[in-house]
């Protein structure tokens, strides 16, 4: 249901930001990249329910203490209170245990900062978070719990912009863009800083606020440089995995996955931080040169797999679970595909390309595939 809002506001922030700077909030192929990440975290939800809600009301059934009054105001604000908290402890968390940071890191790859960024997002790292959650459910109902779950995430859609700068009095208390303006940027500074979600109160308690100060250069301290989704989810866990049978020493092996990410023998659980490469303030955001009537034609065979996925979202609870099954891996295919063309790397991508389509094509003559407009079924076919 929030998908038109996304889309809504994401082409109000393009308006704006041509308003105030006369250029676009975001690039075509980065946007893509964000999008399809998005897309492919979600595509578990179709075929599993939401681990969260599952085990949250396992343990409210079985061990809850007592039962918060579901309709009393202040078990909403108790609750609100708990969600950011808990987001907190986690968020931080994902940034100092390298093996969860394999997973977060996704949602730092991209070097824009727009709204296409915050639907960047990692397929595993909601098979983590569930456990912090898990002592509300002595006290707080499931359905309290799951309203402001989703508040909380929903408040972080926003927030992702270039286009509002300062809020005044509420950056003491709300996480607002500037905030986390600094929480995305490689700069020095900004390493490890402003972890909360909805309120940035946390951050000055335990000490990791950092006001924005020197221009903010996005993403990661070593770029991944790839709009490949697949590649941007899995390439941290083989660099772990790589990186684990390279160290000596058993306890040294655990420290690389349970110690920061910036760990080595001989350095502080969190690494050193004169290690993170300075900035210059001439980094080059990765970025090849595409013709023009590709980035076209990414764009619209893109749009159809965004009108098949939302059509799949509407109707999973009547679809076999091959078909099901089959429009989830031409999903991926495509999405796999159109990352190869943003890079350029045409020789892969022109043969992907070529049997995406005629996938497409034999799919959907056979009924496995619908659009949510029918009078579009014989140009997707075209």
């Amino acid at each position: 249901q929030s998908i038109p809002f996304f889309i809504a506001f994401i082409g109000l922030e393009f308006v704006v930001s041509w308003v105030q700077k006369r250029k676009l909030s975001g690039r075509i192929n980065d946007g893509i990249s964000s999008l399809s990440l998005g897309i492919l975290s979600r595509l578990p939800d179709v075929l599993f329910r939401s681990v969260d809600l599952i085990s949250y009301i396992y343990v409210w059934n079985n061990y809850r203490l007592f039962e918060l009054p579901w309709d009393s105001p202040w078990t909403w604000y108790l609750t609100l209170l708990g969600v950011d908290f808990v987001y907190y402890c986690f968020h931080r968390i994902s940034h100092e245990v390298n093996i969860l940071w394999a997973a977060h890191q996704v949602h730092h790859s991209s070097e824009d900062y727009n709204l296409f960024t915050a639907l960047r997002q990692s397929v595993l790292q909601k098979y983590t978070s569930w456990i912090l959650n898990l002592p509300m459910a002595l006290f707080i109902p499931p359905s309290v719990f799951a309203v402001h779950l989703q508040f909380n995430l929903l408040y972080q859609f926003w927030i992702h912009t270039e286009v509002i700068t300062n809020l005044g009095p509420l950056e003491w208390i709300l996480n607002t863009p500037s905030h986390h303006r600094v929480h995305h940027g490689r700069n020095p500074y900004c390493i490890d800083k402003n972890y909360g979600g909805t309120l940035i109160i946390w951050d000055r308690i335990f000490g990791t606020f950092e006001a924005e100060d020197a221009k903010v250069v996005y993403g990661l301290t070593h770029p991944v440089n790839s709009f490949d989704p697949i590649m941007l989810q899995l390439r941290p866990l083989a660099h772990i995995w790589n990186t684990f049978w390279a160290t000596p020493g058993f306890c040294n092996k655990l420290s690389v996955i349970f110690k920061g990410p910036g760990w080595g023998p001989g350095k502080p659980r969190l690494g050193l931080p004169e290690e993170i490469p300075v900035i210059t303030g001439k980094e080059v955001p990765f970025n090849p040169s595409v013709p023009a009537y590709l980035n076209c034609y990414a764009v619209v065979h893109f749009a159809v797999i965004m009108d098949l996925y939302t059509e799949l979202l509407g109707t999973v609870t009547t679809l076999s679970q091959g078909t099901i099954l089959l429009r989830i891996g031409f999903i991926i295919l495509s999405l796999t595909s159109f990352g190869l063309l943003m890079e350029n790397r045409q020789a892969k991508a022109g043969i992907l390309e070529i049997i995406r389509c005629l996938v497409f094509v034999a799919v959907y003559k056979f009924g496995y595939f619908r659009s949510q407009f029918s009078s579009l079924g014989y140009a997707y076919e075209v």
